[in-house]
């Protein structure tokens, strides 16, 4: 049960955004531009960034959700997702993206933990600016959204089959068209 009173058919996030549209909708924009983007970072690789950083920060929500979302960009690989969460230097993904999911890492430790040395790492696998940025991003808001599901308690039920449909409907719809099913249009008070 969650600390407030929200839609207890919305788990995660997704009722805190039924609960106040307001602030639902611009992060809904958030997650929506940094995470269906393929510029540099392909969707694929910017959901497992999100679902690790979700993993380190011990969501159980987040890390379930993106890596559902995850693995339908990457044509239903969830033991791929799965290796990344354990063990990102071992999972077969580039150079590139571990060097950034070491970036991430990092930044979900604190900011002040990123090193000049990751950053020229990151770059001599071929990360451009953007792809940094985008990374670093990334791993800032979802501690933000980490700690706001787990900071109000929400309902994180334990459906892998729930989050696996999900997973395929925001990979194909993207998060705003989404959420205008547990979003109000208007806001009553």
């Amino acid at each position: 049960m969650a600390y407030i009173a929200v839609p207890p058919d919305q788990p995660g996030i997704r009722g805190l955004m039924a609960f106040r549209p307001e602030t639902a909708r611009p992060l809904n924009n958030l997650v929506e531009v940094l995470l269906t983007s393929n510029e540099g970072l392909t969707a694929g690789e910017r959901e497992l960034i999100a679902m690790y950083v979700s993993a380190q920060n011990d969501c159980y929500y987040c890390q379930t959700i993106h890596g559902a979302i995850a693995a339908a960009h990457l044509g239903g690989d969830e033991a791929l997702v799965k290796s990344v969460k354990c063990d990102f230097l071992r999972a077969d993904v580039s150079d590139k993206l571990k060097a950034l999911l070491a970036i991430a890492g990092s930044v979900q430790k604190g900011g002040k933990h990123v090193t000049p040395e990751q950053i020229d790492a990151a770059r001599a696998q071929g990360a451009t600016d953007l792809e940094i940025h985008d990374t670093v991003l990334i791993a800032a808001a979802f501690c933000m959204y980490n700690r706001y599901v787990d900071g109000l308690g929400t309902v994180q039920p334990r459906d892998e089959e729930m989050y696996r449909q999900r997973g395929i409907r925001v990979a194909r719809e993207g998060y705003v068209q989404v959420s205008k099913s547990y979003i109000p249009e208007t806001v009553a008070r």
